[in-house]
């Protein structure tokens, strides 16, 4: 293991899943008299075959006098809650619990078991992507706490090794499945590239290594202009235009919250471009120009207010550029598929009628699906992120939530054919039209 990078000195946190790579770091750790904590996650994904590679994680440590750490997580639960997939919502808590672990401990390391092959699959799957030069970059061999000693070891290394030294480890029953996509890179994709070149992990690992150089080279760059320029809360449009699209780009990502996409960089491109009066909205921000500059300002929650429809007459949803009409009428019928138009049956109507935004308990029984579902878990059906949530208009009388627009209708109000309805009607007013990041005029 010539190829191992480790500090000089300082307590390690190591990850350790059980699985071939972990244990073998944790071994290499142990062997060569380093002060090392094991850190094991378990993921609450595979039942009871996941809580037996906690007990072998513990008792091997134990048997060896290695201080050992088990966390234990809901990820499918995590991942339902957040929109996100099984992958990321590992990851995140993972990284969570190590964070938390490398505190309690004292220590001055988190070591993680990634290895050659992993930055291999890393830089082909952010590649498909669309990944700029930081995706394509790869795994960087540390990060703040977290280190990765393996990361010039290939898996056939790693194998070899544990073989050798008669180290055990467990087999991850999911590594085997398709159903992720790194497992189908590492299943179909690396072996063909593999069998043009055998030297696939210093291939990719060099050009990761010159994209990083490259990466960070830009960033230092958009951080310097940053510096000069940016007074807390904005940046003089006519500099950062005359910027080379590969500074300028980084300088917005680095001024914007979360991870922007290709396209939404553009916008505020397009948005600095503009002599007109215009605003952009980005999750939790609002960028506008004003005089010369590009301002870059929280924004404000959005607060949908109750308001009551009353028959005959057009209700104003300013916040979302949009008007409703309720009127009554005998046509039965179903919301059609823009949902432009909702029917209620008034027998089942109880008192006033009103829109606004969501309330907490609030929930929906969509019209033939038997079953009650609360809002949350439509919208985590639906995908919706945290600003279409606060976004989406609800419709609602004394007994509860009548339609989600968008989303559906409840059963209580399904009126049939020919039954006296209360028609809804919905248009947009032109004044208020995006909803994530698109451009509008305040003129």
């Amino acid at each position: 293991m010539n190829k191992l990078s480790l500090p000089p000195a300082g307590r390690i946190l190591c990850a350790v899943s059980g699985g071939a790579d972990s244990m073998c770091l944790l071994h290499l750790l142990h062997s060569r008299g380093r002060d090392v904590v094991a850190a094991h996650f378990e993921h609450g994904i595979r039942g009871e075959e996941s809580l037996g590679d906690a007990a072998f994680v513990e008792n091997w440590c134990r048997e060896r006098g290695i201080p050992c750490v088990t966390g234990h997580g809901d990820v499918p639960g995590y991942a339902r809650e957040k929109g996100m997939s099984l992958e990321e919502a590992a990851r995140v808590l993972r990284y969570r619990f190590l964070e938390e672990t490398v505190e309690e401990q004292g220590c001055d390391y988190i070591a993680t078991a990634h290895n050659g092959d992993d930055n291999v699959e890393t830089v082909l799957l952010n590649l498909t992507r669309g990944a700029g030069a930081l995706g394509l970059s790869g795994i960087p061999p540390c990060r703040g706490k977290i280190i990765r000693p393996l990361l010039g070891v290939s898996r056939d290394e790693i194998e070899e090794y544990l073989k050798k030294n008669a180290v055990p480890h467990v087999e991850d029953s999911s590594n085997q499945s398709d159903d992720y996509s790194r497992n189908r890179i590492r299943h179909r994709v690396t072996p063909v590239l593999r069998e043009l070149n055998p030297g696939l992990n210093e291939a990719v690992g060099r050009t990761a290594r010159l994209l990083a150089q490259d990466e960070d080279c830009l960033g230092g760059l958009a951080q310097d202009f940053i510096h000069r320029f940016f007074d807390g809360e904005s940046l003089p449009v006519k500099e950062l235009l005359a910027l080379h699209g590969a500074v300028a780009s980084r300088v917005i990502r680095r001024l914007c919250r979360g991870s922007l996409s290709m396209e939404q960089v553009e916008a505020v491109l397009s948005l600095a471009r503009s002599r007109e009066l215009k605003y952009l909205d980005l999750p939790g921000q609002r960028l506008h120009c004003e005089q010369g500059r590009l301002y870059f300002r929280e924004q404000a929650k959005l607060h949908l207010p109750d308001r009551q429809l009353i028959p005959g007459k057009w209700v104003q949803v300013p916040e979302l550029g949009l008007e409703l009409l309720a009127e009554y009428g005998s046509e039965g019928g179903e919301v059609n598929g823009l949902f432009k138009t909702y029917r209620f049956k008034c027998e089942n109507i109880d008192s006033a009628v009103f829109c606004g935004g969501r309330k907490p308990g609030d929930s929906l029984r969509p019209q033939g699906r038997g079953c009650t579902k609360s809002l949350k878990s439509l919208f985590l059906e639906a995908g919706y992120t945290q600003q279409q949530r606060d976004r989406t208009l609800v419709l609602r009388d004394g007994k509860g939530v009548l339609a989600v627009l968008g989303l559906g209708v409840d059963e209580r109000v399904k009126a049939g054919p020919d039954e006296p309805v209360l028609c809804i009607k919905i248009r947009e007013t032109g004044q208020e039209k995006n909803v994530c990041a698109g451009i509008l005029s305040e003129s």
